[in-house]
């Protein structure tokens, strides 16, 4: 397993990942209630893999509710305080170290810790169990693509539960940072840099900031910290000519990372330090198009599920997580809309470096209650936080298809949730677009997304056709049967972005006796499902309403056959056949880009 740090935005030297073997039970009849209840580990575990997981060495996807990890660690105390982090545990965990409770969470998809400086045994040894509770039935929590019958059925897969990312111990000084985020605001060629102290109280703090590029130095700076923070933004020299601006302006046609080194200093003791990086790289809409740098930018997605066959929402390892961002890219595409998952940071990374836009979007819950809201309203709050300064993010989705809002179009408090969601987004990133609700029944929006899976070409061109009037596509036009617009927000000029189509189902190997693929069209053999992509996207790319695309879906998910690799990642058809496609149309010609 190859796990690589996992902030890669707070990446200190000194950590220790925690993944591997673990002691491990389930708790069917909840029978246990502290660590010193469990009288005998029935499993080993490999962590971060869940239970349902043949990596796990478990693979038992029946339904439970409730299980417990434990395992010892190796850790002194010392004059530094020792952190316990969690990169994700679904969905509500309780955590004790040496039988002694230190952390509380509810969240499936996003990162908690403890500070567990106080509760290490002076031997060194130490014991941390966890408590993982994750209802199979419950509808009411996020959980995305998680199915709640036993057997995955149609678009659902194999439920989750427990801890399914890297788990770390970290030395921290006893006054250390422990936020820090970065805001790009290109027309300024500046670099908003927030940070947040925390620990001890101490006089006299101040922050020293380097901002790099290769060998090249941009700025350094040292802020005094007030009250506990430092909010200021860094003003780099502007080139002046878009040449040389280009140069740092982070694209996926021109990946260009700038280098962080931030130090906490005490008058001038160096007390803490660490890397991180972060990327001048704007994105806004403007009228109908959708503007990356000040630029018009027409977007080329695949929908991502972020599954994999033996390890489900966890990923293989850190290689795992390049290769999936390296074939998007391969394929044509400039972008992925991550579907109803919120991905490992280590994905975002490599998307950044690299030179890859995501979409990040809510797991949905799938009844409407006071109780889901809440926990939506919550654990996206942590999602945003998390991932704010990820230039890659260029959109923030908080609703799709109106799952978990049915009724959008008669119950009032329903409207209200998405556009409550909409704003408070809005709120907590002013930088970015939001789309409310994707794929129908919009309201608050800056996007307007449309799912079609009709694979006919020419029904395509009569539906979205340049003779087409908008205001009759709004009106008439229902695609899945449903309305684009809610009552009360007609179309304002926004992009029109077709953010789910295709589907197209083609297996070309299946074992026997193994389950019945499922997809929204069908292809028989390799030359069929090649051709309707290509005329797929022959006409979508030249269908001048749209401003961008999502094609569904980039690899094969369990029965969902309908990706453009298979679930292993080898591409069903030539990978520059589908490059091809994606970005010209032009007819393949093997051996040829």
């Amino acid at each position: 397993m190859d796990f690589a740090y996992p902030r890669p935005q707070l990446q200190r030297a000194q950590w220790t990942c925690l993944n591997g073997p673990w002691r491990f039970c389930w708790d069917d009849d909840e029978t246990y209630r502290r660590p010193e209840d469990i009288s005998r580990w029935t499993h080993q575990i490999t962590v971060p893999f869940p239970p349902e997981a043949k990596a796990s060495g478990i693979g038992d996807q029946g339904f439970h509710k409730v299980c417990w990890y434990q395992r010892d660690i190796d850790v002194k105390p010392g004059k530094d305080r020792v952190m316990l982090r969690f990169g994700a545990v679904d969905y509500a965990a309780r955590v004790w170290v040496n039988g002694r409770l230190c952390a509380i969470h509810e969240g499936g998809h996003t990162p908690f810790f403890a500070d567990i400086t106080d509760m290490l045994e002076p031997s060194g040894r130490q014991v941390v169990t966890l408590r993982a509770e994750d209802d199979p039935h419950e509808l009411t929590k996020p959980r995305g693509k998680q199915d709640w019958q036993l057997e995955p059925h149609s678009i659902w897969y194999p439920r989750t539960t427990g801890i399914w990312q890297t788990v770390w111990l970290e030395r921290v000084p006893r006054t250390y940072v422990d936020k820090v985020r970065w805001t790009p605001r290109v027309e300024g060629f500046q670099i908003g840099f927030e940070v947040r102290i925390q620990g001890d109280p101490a006089d006299d703090l101040a922050v020293e900031i380097q901002l790099s590029h290769g060998e090249r130095l941009l700025a350094r700076d040292r802020y005094q910290v007030v009250e506990g923070e430092v909010d200021r933004f860094i003003v780099l020299s502007d080139p002046g000519i878009d040449d040389f601006r280009n140069e740092l302006l982070w694209s996926p046609e021109r990946p260009t990372l700038l280098d962080a080194r931030v130090r906490l200093l005490r008058g001038n003791e160096v007390i803490d330090e660490f890397s991180s990086y972060t990327a001048l790289r704007s994105v806004h809409i403007l009228r109908d198009r959708l503007m990356l740098n000040g630029r018009p930018y027409v977007l080329r997605l695949v929908l991502d599920q972020g599954y994999w066959p033996d390890t489900l929402l966890a990923a293989p390892g850190d290689d795992a997580l390049r290769r999936d961002v390296e074939l998007a890219k391969a394929m044509g595409f400039n972008g992925v809309r991550k579907h109803q998952k919120i991905e490992d940071p280590r994905y975002l990374y490599w998307a950044d470096r690299l030179g890859l836009l995501v979409w990040e979007e809510m797991p949905s819950a799938y009844r409407f209650t006071r109780t889901a809201i809440r926990r939506i309203v919550r654990e996206w709050t942590e999602a945003i936080d998390r991932d704010y300064s990820h230039p890659c993010i260029i959109t923030w989705v908080p609703f799709n298809e109106s799952w978990g809002v049915p009724e959008l179009t008669a119950v009032r408090e329903q409207r209200h949730a998405v556009e409550a969601l909409y704003h408070l987004t809005k709120t907590l990133d002013v930088t970015r677009p939001v789309i409310g609700n994707d794929g129908w029944e919009s309201s608050a929006t800056d996007i307007i997304g449309i799912h079609d899976y009709d694979a006919n070409t020419e029904h395509i061109r009569q539906r979205y056709g340049a003779e087409i009037p908008p205001e009759q596509l709004f009106d008439r036009r229902r695609p899945g049967g449903r309305v684009l617009t809610l009552d009360g927000y007609p179309h304002r000029g926004q992009p029109i972005m077709l953010t789910e189509f295709g589907g197209i189902a083609f297996q070309a190997h299946s074992e026997p006796g193994a389950r019945k693929i499922w997809g929204y069209n069908r292809a028989e053999n390799e030359e069929e499902f090649a051709q309707l992509y290509e005329q797929l996207l022959d006409t979508i790319i030249h269908t001048a309403l749209f401003s961008g695309f999502c094609y569904t879906q980039f690899a094969d998910t369990y029965q969902e056959a309908n990706g453009l690799l298979n679930a292993d990642r080898t591409p069903k058809i030539p990978l520059e056949r589908i490059r091809a496609a994606t970005t010209t149309s032009r007819t393949w010609i093997p051996g040829a880009l």
